[in-house]
């Protein structure tokens, strides 16, 4: 089951599902940081949807772009929350990375690990040898995220590696990445330091590239998926590229405004506050003349603004806004002035 049809023509709106996500799915590729948890907390509604989800029979994977942390990891972590998962539950880009590696190098090739132990279980796993030089006679690099204390050498001996001629794959280049003190530098501000030393560039396995969607889909067996997260560049956007449906909760990075801004390949199938929009259906947004409805609201380009009316869940407000913003841009990025329109929705 799939509307994977519709969810990806230039026009459109969020699509409506008379059944509850959870069984119309047979598996959540769920984002970590900010759609479970943030700052190390279990996201509010998080755990008794999660388990509402799997007690009906949904398969929840957990798909990370944080190659800093293994499987076993993140898992113990989950389950400390309330959320009980297997290491075999958990995917994350340093696993992505390993296999887009092992299909290029032969087994036992050494590889120069630029990263955390995460990156470093993954490799083994794939029958690759970690090693800490460039004097190693490593075959590869492979940059993942190291943590706040990776030291700057390691990103000089990447460097050297990769000026001799080396193959260079990155884990992520996501920019930043959030903490409990607040956003701090990720894996892709490390990767930019070193293509500025080398002046190469990096093939990169994370989301939203296909590497991380077809591990996921490995490792899970997923025949029915939908990817939930926070991210439209990373999460949706990866949704898009594996043309699978997305659903995107409103609890981490992406704004009302960012979402009606979104071009095509980041305008997700559903749109829900929290996880709580697994155990539910979705509200079908209607056209109606010139204008779209979605419950007790009617949205609609007037001049260069949205405009909306209407009363009742401010989140059908958004749905409807996100049909008429999108239908409007098309191909494009919708640049109406939304300000009025999203002023009297309290999402």
């Amino acid at each position: 089951m799939s509307h994977q049809q519709d969810r990806v023509r230039p026009s459109g709106s969020p699509s409506g599902s008379a059944t509850a996500l959870s069984e119309a799915y047979d598996t959540a590729l769920l984002d970590l940081d900010g759609v479970v948890y943030a700052g190390g907390e279990a996201i509010v509604h998080a755990v008794d949807s999660l388990a509402a989800a799997r007690a009906g029979g949904m398969h929840l994977a957990y798909v990370t772009n944080n190659a800093l942390r293994t499987p076993d990891a993140v898992a113990a972590h989950l389950t400390e929350l309330g959320v009980p998962a297997e290491p075999s539950d958990v995917i994350t880009s340093a696993q992505a990375v390993a296999r887009l590696v092992a299909d290029q190098l032969p087994p036992g090739a050494r590889v120069l690990a630029i990263g955390g132990e995460g990156l470093r279980v993954a490799l083994r796993e794939r029958g690759l040898d970690p090693v800490e030089s460039a004097d190693d006679d490593p075959a590869a690099v492979v940059q993942g995220y190291g943590g706040p204390d990776m030291t700057w050498g390691r990103f000089a001996e990447a460097s050297f590696a990769i000026r001799r001629g080396l193959p260079w794959f990155a884990s992520n280049t996501d920019l930043t990445i959030p903490s409990a003190r607040g956003i701090a530098p990720g894996n892709g501000a490390a990767v930019e330091v070193v293509r500025i030393a080398t002046g190469a560039e990096p093939q990169v396995a994370g989301k939203p590239l296909p590497p991380m969607h077809r591990e996921t889909v490995l490792r899970t067996g997923a025949k029915r998926p939908i990817v939930v997260g926070d991210r439209l560049d990373t999460d949706i956007e990866g949704a898009f590229n594996g043309g699978v449906d997305s659903l995107l909760v409103l609890t981490g990075v992406t704004d009302a405004a960012q979402l009606l801004a979104a071009p095509p390949e980041h305008r997700p199938t559903y749109v829900d506050r929290d996880l709580r929009g697994l155990l539910t259906g979705q509200p079908e947004v209607t056209p109606d003349g010139d204008a779209y409805r979605c419950g007790g609201w009617t949205a609609a380009v007037r001049g260069d603004a949205l405009a909306l009316d209407g009363e009742g869940d401010a989140l059908d407000g958004l749905r409807a806004l996100c049909a008429a913003a999108w239908t409007f841009a098309g191909a494009g990025v919708c640049g109406l002035e939304t300000g009025k329109a999203l002023a009297g929705l309290q999402l």
